[in-house]
């Protein structure tokens, strides 16, 4: 995975064309950073580790200077959002799959809020 981040990074540095990976996995990053509150490039570095996984929960994740949603739609819009954002930067998938995501809802998990680790999200089928 981080060999193909790499080389959309690269061939986007050298040749300065857009393609739908680098939208998609653009998207992704910001997605990711508005949820976080900063650039999530340490992040991404790291979520490529298995164990990093298995042990980050996504309350750990999100912007520490707010509080975790109390609402349901609420809580459930958040992990939409990191959900859609890890996928967008892990799995390669396209903006047709993306933006049929956006506009069709994906099986929350039965886990609350606070207790969802960055493995049940990336598990989660797009």
């Amino acid at each position: 995975m981080i060999a193909l981040q790499l080389k959309i990074h690269v061939k986007l540095a050298y040749t300065m064309v857009i393609t739908e990976k680098c939208d998609v996995y653009s998207f992704g990053v910001v997605a990711l950073e508005t949820m976080i509150g900063k650039h999530p490039g340490q992040l991404i570095t790291s979520l490529s580790s298995p164990l990093c996984q298995d042990t980050m929960l996504l309350r750990d994740l999100l912007d520490s200077r707010l509080s975790l949603p109390e609402d349901v739609q609420v809580a459930k819009d958040v992990v939409f959002v990191v959900f859609l954002a890890l996928k967008c930067i892990h799995s390669n998938p396209t903006m047709r799959q993306v933006s049929y995501k956006l506009l069709d809802n994906i099986p929350f998990p039965k886990l609350p809020c606070y207790a969802i680790s960055l493995l049940d999200l990336k598990n989660q089928e797009m």
